[in-house]
């Protein structure tokens, strides 16, 4: 994660005639490369930027947290019976991460690319029907697409396929709240 401090260090770096070093630390490669070229865009870039390394620093951590899909609460991923799931408890980015450069270039270690990938790749369709089916069963047999959203944490689509997928086989029928009108799918065995 970037730092306000570093930025302003880099910042810095303008008085030996390296302007914008502070934007290409946080990610802004284009206008970084723009002040380099041209003294901080002479100058009154640089000095308006003084106001803006705060709000550049935390836009580039932001963006980075979400590339991760770490939240700004920060959390981890912990591995339980349907797969991993995200836990709200500090992370320590000294585990995952091997190197952040001055850059703010971001290179994961081997081992949290493992866990993202593991976390990112989609559930099997056997996988989601059983998670759809446990959380019929709590719901008194009855499930909305967006319940099943909630409970899986599967997209609507992969939910909706799912869903119709198990219509055809006859184990759930489908019909509509009869006050609010939503498609609520009934697992006839529940």
């Amino acid at each position: 994660m970037n730092n306000i401090g570093h930025s302003y260090l880099l910042w810095a770096a303008w008085l030996l005639g390296l302007g914008g070093c502070h934007r290409l630390y946080n990610g802004k490669i284009f206008t970084g490369l723009l002040w380099l070229f041209t003294g901080g865009l002479f100058g009154i870039g640089q000095l308006v930027d003084l106001f803006l390394i705060p709000n550049m620093v935390e836009e580039h951590n932001a963006k980075v947290e979400t590339k991760l899909g770490i939240s700004s609460q920060s959390g981890s991923l912990q591995e339980s019976d349907g797969g991993l799931r995200f836990i709200n408890q500090p992370i320590r980015f000294g585990n995952f991460l091997s190197k952040i450069f001055m850059t703010g270039t971001l290179f994961l270690s081997k081992s949290y690319r493992a866990i993202a990938m593991k976390a990112s790749a989609p559930p099997t369709g056997q996988q989601l029907m059983m998670a759809l089916l446990k959380a019929a069963s709590v719901k008194g047999g009855q499930l909305s697409v967006t319940q099943g959203v909630m409970a899986t944490g599967a997209s609507f689509e992969e939910v909706q396929a799912t869903f119709l997928e198990m219509l055809k086989t006859g184990y759930v029928s489908v019909d509509n709240h009869p006050d609010s009108g939503i498609v609520i799918y009934d697992f006839h065995e529940l």
